[in-house]
């Protein structure tokens, strides 16, 4: 692990202790800009509070990030606990970071995912799922039928673990010989090492389950994938709403609602998505994208 990546860590992670105050993503981006403007004259030694205030940061704030920095041997212990778990750290400036991420979301992209399963699913063409957790059944065919069209067609399933659309689809994916990645809101740890499966968390690995995480997690969905499939959704209300909107409003990637004459997927609709039928959907085909820049996103 390079210098760089430890010092992601080191700035991000909790490693265990919820009273840790590390960065938050806008801070992180924060530190990022202006470490790309200026740079300590000596680049071999470590960064001190004095260049941290060259770069404006007040005393307080830039000794909080020393002291952060400085937990090398905390670092090591969790690191060594996590491997002993089969989780492994994926920050932003590891080749192995998903592609999409950086091009989509730039310096707003998570600082670190952890991963368990097989790594070689982040390079692989891919379409997510969202939906909602309590189907009407033609929505729960619309899901299932979604995972093993995924599989036919040889692209990696993304979607969010949660019963409901989620799970629907990743079995159906799996079944036919398909692969998933699974976007967990729960202790990373806990999840079953299963062939062609990757669980990946935006949190540490040992980070228990919260609302604030199911809901933060969709836009990771949503921009891992070169398209989102909308299996059902409230109308204005939850998280796949939110998530699809937000989605929209970004332009991230293109939406595809199913077509359940809902009032719900006519507004999204309007608001930029495309509706498919279930035979629809068997015709769908994904937008070929460009290879992403490795540390900042890509113009069109």
């Amino acid at each position: 692990m390079t210098p760089l990546e430890r010092g992601f860590l080191l700035l991000t992670s909790r490693m265990g202790d919820p009273g840790r105050q590390v960065l938050t993503p806008a801070q992180l981006r924060t530190l990022a800009s202006r470490m790309g403007q200026e740079q300590p004259q000596d680049g071999d030694r470590e960064l001190t509070q004095e260049d941290l205030c060259r770069l404006g940061y007040r005393r307080d704030a830039a000794k909080r990030i020393v002291a952060l920095m400085e937990e090398e041997d905390r670092l090591d212990a969790y690191l060594k606990r996590g491997r002993k778990l089969d989780c492994f750290p994926i920050t932003r400036a590891n080749p192995l970071y998903p592609p999409l991420l950086r091009r989509r979301l730039g310096l707003d992209s998570p600082g670190c995912l952890w991963a368990k399963g097989d790594l070689t699913l982040l390079h692989t063409p891919a379409i997510s799922l969202v939906g909602s957790r309590e189907l009407a059944e033609p929505n729960r065919n619309f899901a299932r039928e979604a995972g093993r069209h995924a599989a036919e067609r040889g692209w990696t399933l993304v979607s969010g673990n949660a019963r409901g659309a989620d799970r629907t689809a990743q079995e159906a994916c799996l079944e036919a010989g398909g692969r998933v990645i699974s976007i967990v809101a729960d202790e990373l740890y806990k999840q079953p090492l299963r062939q062609n499966v990757l669980c990946l968390s935006l949190e540490d690995y040992d980070e228990p389950f919260s609302s604030q995480r199911a809901l933060s997690r969709n836009y990771a969905i949503h921009t891992l994938g070169a398209m989102v499939l909308v299996a059902q959704a409230g109308l204005e209300r939850g998280g796949t709403w939110d998530g699809t909107v937000k989605n929209l409003r970004q332009g991230w990637s293109p939406v595809a609602c199913f077509r359940d004459g809902s009032e719900s997927a006519r507004n999204l609709e309007r608001r930029g998505a495309f509706l498919v039928s279930l035979e629809e959907l068997r015709d769908l085909r994904l937008p070929v994208l460009e290879e992403p820049a490795l540390f900042g996103a890509v113009s069109e």
